[in-house]
This record gives C-alpha cells, sequence and structure tokens, in this order.
C-alpha cells in the first residue's frame, strides 16, 4: 500500500482539471441542447419528453425556456422535436456557479393557407371545360 500512496503522490492526479484544461469531445459526445426559434412551432413535446423538466414553454407569450443546472443532456427533447428545431451541440459550456435559465422568444410564422375559390366559381369552370371539348 505505501508503494500504491507514493506513486500517487509523485504522478500527480488522475482526473482532468476542467475549467483549465478542456474536456475532450468525441463522436459521441452530446454537450448542451441548442434551439432555433424560427423553426419551433411550439408544439410542447420537448418539454412532454424532458425526464428532468428543465423544458419550459408558454404557448401564449411564445417563450422557450431551459434551465442548464436541471437538464442533463439525455437527448429526449431533440429526438422528440418532429420539426427538427432542438440540436445537441457538442461543446460543453463553461462550469458556473449561478441558476442559468435561457429564454428564448419563438419568431415561427405559421403560413397562411392559399385562399379557397367559393364552390360556384369552381363548377363553372368545369362547365365551360366541358363545353368546348364537344
Amino acid at each position: 500500500m505505501t508503494r500504491t500512496v507514493l506513486r500517487n503522490l509523485a504522478g500527480g492526479p488522475d482526473t482532468r482539471p476542467y475549467p483549465a484544461v478542456p474536456a475532450r469531445t468525441g463522436p459521441f459526445t452530446r454537450g448542451h441542447v441548442t434551439i432555433d426559434p424560427a423553426t419551433c412551432r411550439s408544439c410542447g413535446l420537448c418539454s412532454k419528453r424532458c425526464p428532468c423538466e428543465a423544458i419550459r414553454l408558454d404557448k401564449e407569450e411564445k417563450v422557450w425556456e431551459i434551465d442548464r443546472m436541471r437538464c442533463i443532456a439525455c437527448g429526449d427533447c431533440v429526438e422528440g422535436c418532429p420539426f427538427g428545431s432542438l440540436t445537441m451541440e457538442p461543446e460543453y459550456f463553461s462550469p458556473v456557479v449561478e441558476h442559468v435559465v435561457e429564454s428564448y422568444t419563438i419568431t415561427y410564422v405559421k403560413p397562411e393557407k392559399p385562399a379557397k375559390k367559393p364552390a360556384e366559381e369552381s363548377t363553372g369552370a368545369k362547365e365551360e371545360g366541358a363545353g368546348e371539348s364537344t
């Protein structure tokens, strides 16, 4: 046991001092959740799928919030987003001491549906087309 203690004292720590030395990232690094407010349609599936309730969506005010201290970066919200508004970025945030809640205003505007022609106009066009072919 003395040999192990001396080796640990002389060799230094086995862990990496994270803020001073950046963390290693690989292809499977999850990092943090980001949102594209221009494509978010306020469906609320991300907040329903979040196991730690870190995401809050206010549909009336069109505000999407994420509590970074509660988020465990599991990626369930990203997988559940049908519009691709959420993504996982591989970079990590720097360590913070205070409670961080990020708010984003959703800027998606639903496109207008094309106006339907009245039934009389569409019926009249069919009758005219039928008379010309004879």
